[in-house]
């Protein structure tokens, strides 16, 4: 008996010394990989970053071992959700201001910015994130009380589509903004030959460039903030859509220097002097940063009228609203970047503004591709433009929640007709077989959960409208964890390195505590996120 117990004692450490060692073990999951086929598995290994395998706890128990052991005690396991549009840095660095989000009337904001004012840290009074659409008189407002309240010190509160402004008579003033302004693609507000404050668009970004800029450093700062919030949100990577070479710089001296772990993919804003530049050296990439393309503006947004309509706004007369750009500007850049291997993304809302788009995009792509140039948003479309998509391979790449939060109002501006191709969402996917999802943060709140939810059940948080809004183009539950996951990495070029759980991809994943597979659509927003991991390394804890 002795002799017996002394062999399995002897074969069980040398079974033992057979064990790999590894940096990350996980056990009792429930893991949905996004791969291919979906599949599922309950363990998985974790080495260097990378994933080196995957299968059931016993099996990946017997075959390796860990310092780092993660029990998940049935709790669910997704890729990392990828947010495939938002705006990463001008949401970090917008920390600073007021934040207006969710207001139910312009009294309320009144209330903010007076509170906010106390304790400004800059001479500027800076909002962001009102919606009149939120409030009883859906109006825009204007700039009279704030006048009264500070004669002295500019106000500037943006909408939350980040495509219209109210400012006071002191901000106008410093901008050099008159009744007699012209700005080509943009609209300065006037009602009964005086200014109202309210800039919508190009007129906007003009008087935006008089605002003070934080310092390098703070803005650092803020990047890590930005990244903890994403992080809790269970974001593992952001599409930060249309930047400076200056914030390039920063973003990577973060990365390098200041513990920036969250995986970025920049899209450059549209400055003809960085065109030839980039198209000769061709994208950046770094372990944590993918510079790929160009981020343009055809048009404005919905919610300012600035949309770029076929017909004119069922809500007001004679309008429809603009470009942002010459048709020329866009074409040229277009063949540019057709004979480079940059991306060119396009924010396109209107039918009108897609439409013209497209039709560039087609010119100069030629029929079937691999470049993956983008559409962003493509909220109106035409019925019969569609095709386009298919057709030359064009990405549409869209935010389901602007959906859900435009329904209320969204057919009053464009019609009972041109709503049904609206936020078509199951209409763009089936033109390519695959489609990216985004929030547009901070347009939008951050969490991905909330655009799972928009794109599956298409509801409020309150259960309105009953039956979803426009249902026939609701995603299901795998096409949507796709949008955020994989599709989201392949709309960069990344989805061999990351966004699904696979053997030899990055160790980019998160837990949950349900199982948006499975679980009732009541559950689904109450989801909560127990831990990020980015590179094998778990980045955020539930407390």
């Amino acid at each position: 008996m002795k002799k017996i117990i002394t062999i399995l004692f002897i074969v069980t450490i040398l079974f033992s010394c057979t064990k790999k060692n590894v940096t990350l073990i996980i056990t009792n999951a429930k893991i949905y990989t996004a791969d291919t086929s979906f599949s599922e598995a309950s363990a998985m290994a974790i080495n260097d970053g990378k994933i080196i395998a995957l299968g059931n706890t016993v099996d990946i128990q017997t075959k390796f071992k860990s310092n780092n052991n993660v029990n998940a005690e049935g709790n669910v396991i997704f890729p990392g959700f990828i947010d495939a549009h938002c705006h990463f840095t001008g949401y970090a660095t917008d920390m600073w201001k007021c934040e207006l989000m969710g207001t139910k009337s312009f009294e309320e904001i009144v209330a903010r910015i007076i509170e906010y004012s106390t304790n400004a840290p800059m001479q500027w009074i800076y909002g962001r994130g009102w919606d009149q659409n939120d409030w009883a008189v859906k109006q825009f407002p204007s700039k009279e009380i704030f006048d009264s309240l500070f004669p002295n010190r500019p106000v500037f509160l943006k909408r939350i589509d980040g495509h219209s402004a109210l400012l006071n008579q002191k901000a106008l003033n410093l901008a050099g903004i008159t009744i007699n302004t012209k700005i080509k693609g943009g609209e300065v507000e006037i009602k009964n030959g005086k200014l109202t404050g309210i800039l919508i668009d190009n007129a906007m970004d003009f008087a935006e460039l008089k605002v003070p800029l934080i310092n390098d450093t703070l803005a650092k700062k803020y990047f890590l903030a930005a990244q903890n919030y994403c992080f809790e949100a269970g974001l593992t990577g952001v599409h930060d859509c249309g930047i400076s070479e200056h914030t390039v710089a920063l973003i990577q001296e973060a990365q390098k220097n200041d513990g920036l772990k969250m995986k970025i993919f920049a899209l450059l804003s549209d400055s003809v002097s960085y065109y030839d530049k980039w198209i000769k050296s061709g994208p950046l990439k770094t372990d944590g940063l993918h510079v790929g393309g160009f981020k343009f503006y055809a048009d404005g947004a919905l919610g300012s009228r600035g949309a770029c309509l076929l017909n004119d706004y069922k809500d007001k007369k004679d309008w429809k609203g603009f470009l942002l750009g010459t048709e020329t500007h866009f074409k040229t850049a277009a063949e540019k970047f057709a004979a480079s291997n940059l991306q060119m993304c396009t924010h396109a809302i209107g039918d009108s503004g897609n439409r013209i788009i497209l039709k560039i995009y087609a010119d100069a792509l030629k029929g079937k591709n691999d470049k993956r140039w983008r559409i962003e948003h493509a909220q109106v479309l035409d019925a019969a433009d569609f095709h386009y998509f298919g057709e030359y391979n064009i990405i549409p790449s869209v935010q389901p929640t602007h959906a859900t939060s435009d329904m209320y109002w969204a057919q009053d501006r464009v019609g009972a007709t041109q709503i049904k191709t609206a936020y078509a969402y199951k209409q763009l996917l089936q033109t390519n077989n695959w489609m990216p999802l985004g929030t547009d943060f901070p347009v939008e709140y951050i969490e991905p959960i909330k655009t799972f939810f928009a794109a599956v059940v298409r509801q409020d948080n309150k259960g309105f409208p009953a039956n979803g809004f426009q249902m026939e183009n609701a995603l299901t539950r795998k096409e949507a964890i796709y949008g955020m996951t994989i599709w989201a990495a392949k709309a960069a070029f990344e989805e061999k390195e990351k966004g699904s759980i696979e053997v030899g991809k990055a160790a980019d994943f998160i837990m949950l505590d349900t199982d948006l597979m499975t679980c009732n659509k009541s559950k689904i927003l109450g989801t909560k996120v127990l831990g990020t991991w980015v590179n094998g390394e778990r980045v955020w804890k539930i407390k």
